[in-house]
């Protein structure tokens, strides 16, 4: 792996919670070894307010956030993707557009927050619940050694951080 700043996507259907926290979580942890975006395979277009409430409970910022296809990351001419990670079981069975960059994949499964019923605060917990546990899968991602280990070796330790 090389000095430069390696681009991740995060993907989920409606790419309006799940993806957009972990986009988040991302570029405010990462500094300048990783830079986090989000798509949807079927986008809702919007944000859900929750999940900007959650990153904003946390002192994240969350101005520029928008829902869009994963189509545009894609299309010719497209930003090179080092990694591509889905964060819901829909999208990642779904068959995924082929990527500039030939990036790596792993499935980081959450349960979907927007879906929880129940009262605000029900809710509010779910989103933040989502926050934390992404917050930790980023964290160790971000702990691996990347300058030292293979492209395979990275592969297994990214895959396996979905499992935990």
């Amino acid at each position: 792996m090389t000095n430069n700043i390696q681009n991740i996507l995060f993907v989920c259907t409606g790419n309006s919670a799940r993806s957009i926290i972990a986009e988040g979580l991302l570029n405010h942890l990462a500094g300048k070894r990783f830079h986090g975006y989000s798509a949807g395979s079927h986008p809702k277009g919007e944000v859900h307010l929750l999940a900007l409430e959650a990153l904003k409970h946390y002192h994240l910022p969350t101005d520029g956030f928008r829902s869009k296809s994963w189509e545009q990351f894609a299309a010719p001419g497209a930003l090179k993707l080092d990694f591509v990670i889905t964060v819901c079981d829909n999208a990642a069975g779904e068959v995924c557009p082929v990527w500039p960059g030939q990036p790596m994949t792993a499935h980081w499964g959450m349960p979907d927050p927007a879906a929880v019923e129940g009262s605000d605060a029900v809710k509010q917990k779910a989103f933040q619940d989502t926050v934390m546990g992404m917050k930790r899968r980023i964290e160790l991602m971000l702990a691996l050694p990347m300058a030292s280990l293979d492209r395979l070796a990275i592969q297994r330790q990214v895959r396996d951080i979905g499992q935990r």
